[in-house]
C-alpha cells in the first residue's frame, strides 16, 4: 500500500487553495507535519468556529486571503508562490446552498477552476497540480453500481453539475495546454473525486455529522432529512492521503515520461464498498459512541438530492497503489472522539487542537502501515 512520503514533501513549496476550509485545514496540518512550505489562498474561514482558526494556521503557513474568481490576483499568488505542487480545494461545496446561490456556485466551481488552470500556464518550472472535485460529478442514475472514472459526467443540482463542468474544463486544459505525451510538458494535471468526507473540525451547516455533533452536544435529537440515502462515507484523512499520493506520482512522472499519461488523469478516492451505508445507519453508528436519539425530518417538498451513490476505486488501487485505511466504523469512531475530546476537554488553545489532529494523523499513518 502506497502512503504519503514525508521525504517527498519535506521542503516542497505547496499551494493549497481553500486552505481555510475543513479539508484544507486538515491537509495543511498534515503538510506542515511533513516539513512542507505551505502557501494558502482562500476566502476567510466559512464557519464559526473553524478548524483553520482552532489550529492557528494563519500564523503557521503563508496565509493569503483571496478569491479564485479574481483571475489577476490568483495569477499573482501562483507566480509569487512558485509552487512545486498545487492542490485545489477552493469550492462552494454544499448542495443545498447551490440551490439558493446557483450563479455563485458555478462562478466558484467552474470559473475558479479555469482561472487556476490558466494561472498554471505561466509557471516555467515543474509543477504537479491535483484538482479536487466530488463523487457527485457523475450523471446520477440512481443505480446500485459504483461510478467509474469513465462514466458520464452530469449532475441534477447546481453543485453537482458545476463539478461535472469543472472536470470537463480540467480535461480540456490537460489535453490542450499540458498534454502528457509532449516531451517538454512541465505541468502535470490530475483530478480527484472523493466520497462523503467526515471528520473532526467540520462545522458546516446542512451536513449530517456536524449537525449530529451540535445536536448531541445540546442533548437534542438529530434531525435526519434523508435517512435512506446511501453514501460512500470516509474519514477526511483517507481522501487526503489519496491527493498526496497522486500529487507525488504526477510530480515524479514529469521526469519519467512513460508514466505521466497514466497518472495525469481523473481518479476516484472512496471507501471500500462496505462503507457505503445509508444516512440512518451512519447516525446509528454515531450513537454507539455518543448516546442520543434521532428523528426522521424528511420533507417531500425538499430540493432533490441523490439517493444512491458509490465510487469504484480500482484505478486508484491498481495504478497508484493507494487504498483506504479506515472503514466506516473507524471513521465514525475517530470523528466522534475528536468532537467529544474537543468539547468535554474544554480545548481552546491552538496547541491543544494541533495535538489532537496530529495524534489522529499519527494513528492513521500507523494503521496505514498495518494495512
Amino acid at each position: 500500500m502506497v502512503k504519503p512520503n514525508p521525504a517527498f514533501w519535506h521542503g516542497k513549496r505547496v499551494l493549497v487553495t481553500g486552505h481555510t476550509g475543513f479539508k484544507g485545514a486538515w491537509l495543511c496540518e498534515w503538510l506542515l507535519t511533513m516539513g512542507a512550505q505551505v502557501f494558502g489562498y482562500s476566502l476567510p474561514p466559512p464557519t464559526q468556529p473553524a478548524l483553520f482558526d482552532q489550529l492557528g494556521l494563519a500564523s503557521r503557513l503563508h496565509h493569503q486571503e483571496g478569491d479564485v474568481r479574481d483571475l489577476a490576483h490568483l495569477q499573482q499568488r501562483v507566480t509569487a508562490c512558485s509552487p512545486d505542487v498545487v492542490i485545489h480545494l477552493a469550492a462552494q461545496a454544499l448542495v443545498r446552498v447551490s440551490y439558493r446561490e446557483p450563479v455563485e456556485t458555478y462562478a466558484v466551481n467552474v470559473m475558479g477552476t479555469v482561472h487556476l488552470l490558466e494561472a498554471l500556464r505561466a509557471l516555467p518550472h515543474r509543477c504537479a497540480a491535483v484538482f479536487v472535485t466530488t463523487d457527485k460529478c457523475y450523471e446520477n442514475r440512481e443505480w446500485i453500481y459504483a461510478y467509474r472514472e469513465n462514466d458520464p459526467l452530469g449532475g441534477h443540482d447546481p453543485y453537482s453539475s458545476s463539478k461535472g463542468c469543472a472536470e470537463i474544463a480540467i480535461a480540456s486544459f490537460r489535453r490542450s495546454f499540458f498534454p502528457p505525451s509532449v516531451p517538454d510538458t512541465h505541468i502535470g494535471v490530475a483530478s480527484a473525486r472523493a466520497g462523503n468526507v467526515i471528520g473532526g473540525g467540520d462545522w458546516s451547516l446542512d451536513r449530517i455529522v456536524p449537525d449530529s455533533m451540535r445536536a448531541l452536544a445540546q442533548d437534542q435529537p438529530i434531525a435526519v432529512r434523508n435517512p435512506k440515502a446511501t453514501r460512500p462515507w470516509q474519514h477526511v484523512l483517507d481522501p487526503l492521503s489519496g491527493y498526496l499520493v497522486l500529487a507525488e506520482k504526477v510530480y515524479d512522472a514529469l521526469t519519467d515520461r512513460p508514466k505521466l499519461p497514466r497518472v495525469a488523469a481523473a481518479y476516484n478516492f472512496g471507501p471500500w464498498p462496505t462503507s457505503n451505508i445509508a444516512v440512518a445507519a451512519l447516525v446509528e453508528e454515531i450513537l454507539r459512541h455518543w448516546p442520543g436519539r434521532w428523528e426522521d425530518r424528511g420533507d417531500p417538498r425538499a430540493v432533490h438530492e441523490a439517493n444512491l451513490l458509490g465510487l469504484a476505486i480500482e484505478n486508484a488501487v491498481n495504478e497508484l497503489g493507494w487504498q483506504p485505511t479506515w472503514d466506516v466504523g473507524a471513521s465514525v469512531r475517530h470523528t466522534v472522539d475528536w468532537y467529544r475530546r474537543s468539547s468535554e476537554g474544554g480545548l481552546t488553545q491552538p496547541a491543544a487542537f494541533q495535538a489532537l489532529c496530529q495524534s489522529q494523523i499519527a494513528e492513521f499513518q500507523t494503521d496505514s502501515h498495518r494495512a
